[in-house]
């Protein structure tokens, strides 16, 4: 359902108040986060997780076992798990600049669209 033309403005007011407010932070949300990981780590990815395919099948065929538990299955499994980590999660991230947030100024712009808010809710 596309937006009215009130909501598409409402929309652009907010987008660019956010901009004014924070556009580290909006540059950092257009920038890294939304990239799908490289090719080159698709493919890191992959052969880590054939490896551990390998190491799993290769755990329950040897007679290599710790007891009655095969331990080289389960280097083989935490080796998979790695190989999905690094693909899905493994991305680069940049660290924060200082561990304490600033405080929020009384004008601040989620203190504006709470207002807001709270005023279109009073009206109805």
């Amino acid at each position: 359902m596309p937006l009215s033309d009130h909501e598409q403005r409402m929309l652009d007011q907010i987008e660019s108040a956010l901009y004014a407010e924070d556009p580290k932070f909006v540059s950092s949300v257009r920038g890294s986060r939304l990239r799908r990981a490289s090719s080159r780590r698709r493919l890191q990815a992959i052969a880590l997780f054939a490896v551990g395919l390998v190491l799993l099948v290769a755990g329950i065929t040897l007679p290599v076992k710790l007891g009655d538990f095969p331990v080289i299955s389960l280097i083989g499994f935490i080796v998979m798990f790695g190989a999905g980590v690094l693909l899905l999660g493994g991305r680069a991230k940049s660290a924060p600049d200082s561990p304490a947030s600033p405080p929020r100024r009384s004008g601040s712009f989620s203190a504006r669209m709470e207002d807001r808010f709270r005023r279109r809710f009073e009206q109805e």
